[in-house]
């Protein structure tokens, strides 16, 4: 049997959500899917927003690969790197992922075609592709810090219980879930951290964007009008988390978590999606971290997460890394960047550069909960 290769167009939803659906993952609404097809970078750049396997015969979407598009910064110059999301192969086309990955790993116009989430089995395909593990130290790891034993042994005895015996579970009954989610939390921060809510082109956040990128490196867009565009996704259900330290309106580091939910048989949990910092200012990341994990069991969260890691990262958070429960153990982080691309080893990814950001699940709220501010 034949396949073709094409573009994902505008009234592709429900063969997206179908194909999301064959494998348990969160599924998006049109307006969702809308916006994610809006993204600012994806139209700037002229890149697609994914391809879909089609089986000749009939045109029936056996396969997908979601393209998430984001500007980059090196000094004044501005790039383009792709994000592989959603990487999905029914078993009418087993086997056929590699036109796919190949479509997507040989796109022109950006800088770096990677993916920070591949699981065990996919892992090893990358390699054909010539995406490379990376960062070079960390692409194998991923942090996480217990909060709630009760919740996480929960988690694992559904899990086990899955494996042995699925039809025992309804896939439509969310257990694990805990009267916290959703309610208004008070939080207690430490000293220099402070809730951020400003997000205007001229606010404090602003001269924090400025003075990270005047920095140089190679980084990912973190701007006032990206941030705002993130948070406008219209299929969360809880606003993600955003810290900021400093003092005297000057910031110096910045975090962004959200609550996410798996699956139905697993516990809630508080994912960092960004953990950044100027790169004189020691004192920013051990502090955001210590009020995400101080604030954890407040927000509902049974587990604290990062599942993106990089060495500068690792290094700054010092005693707390040591506390973590190292996960991941495969390279679940790879690039294939374009040939001669300057600054490229100046590059320290968090989540915020890879896909969880728009492929977390939201975590599922009762009718007329409240969408809590941040």
């Amino acid at each position: 049997m034949s396949f073709s290769v094409r573009t994902i167009e505008d009234d592709d939803h429900e063969a997206l959500n179908l194909l999301h659906r064959s494998v348990g993952w969160p599924q998006r609404s049109a307006a969702g899917w809308r916006w994610l097809a809006g993204n600012p970078a994806r139209l700037e750049a002229g890149a697609p927003a994914g391809w879909l396997l089609e089986a000749d015969a009939d045109g029936e979407a056996c396969g997908m690969t979601g393209n998430f598009v984001q500007r980059f910064h090196r000094g004044e110059e501005t790039l383009y790197g792709a994000t592989g999301f959603s990487i999905i192969v029914t078993p009418r086309a087993r086997g056929r992922s590699r036109k796919l990955l190949r479509t997507f790993a040989e796109q022109p116009g950006v800088f770096a075609r990677y993916t920070f989430n591949a699981n065990p089995t996919s892992s090893p395909l990358y390699k054909r592709f010539d995406m490379v593990a990376w960062p070079p130290t960390t692409h194998d790891l991923k942090l996480s810090w217990r909060i709630d034993t009760l919740a996480c042994a929960g988690g694992r005895l559904w899990r086990e219980v899955d494996r042995r015996a699925p039809h025992l579970i309804d896939p439509a009954q969310e257990r694990l879930l805990n009267g916290r989610l959703g309610d208004a939390v008070s939080l207690s921060l430490p000293a220099g951290v402070s809730v951020l809510a400003d997000l205007a082109d001229r606010s404090p956040y602003a001269g924090f964007w400025s003075a990270l990128k005047a920095e140089g490196r190679l980084i990912a867009d973190r701007s006032p009008t990206t941030i705002r565009w993130r948070l406008s996704d219209p299929d969360l259900t809880l606003r993600p988390l955003l810290l900021a330290f400093g003092a005297d309106a000057s910031i110096t580091g910045f975090a962004m978590a959200t609550m996410s939910k798996g699956n139905p048989i697993e516990p809630p949990m508080l994912e960092i999606l960004d953990l950044i910092a100027l790169k004189d200012e020691p004192r920013a990341i051990p502090a955001l971290m210590e009020a995400l994990l101080k604030n954890a069991r407040a927000l509902g969260a049974a587990k604290v997460r990062i599942q993106t890691v990089n060495a500068h990262l690792l290094k700054r958070l010092g005693p707390l890394a040591q506390t973590a429960k190292r996960e991941g153990g495969w390279g679940h982080c790879h690039v294939r960047f374009e040939p001669d691309t300057a600054g490229v080893d100046t590059w320290a990814p968090t989540p915020f550069d890879g896909d969880y950001g728009i492929c977390l699940r939201p975590v599922p709220l009762p009718a007329g909960a409240s969408r809590r501010a941040a």
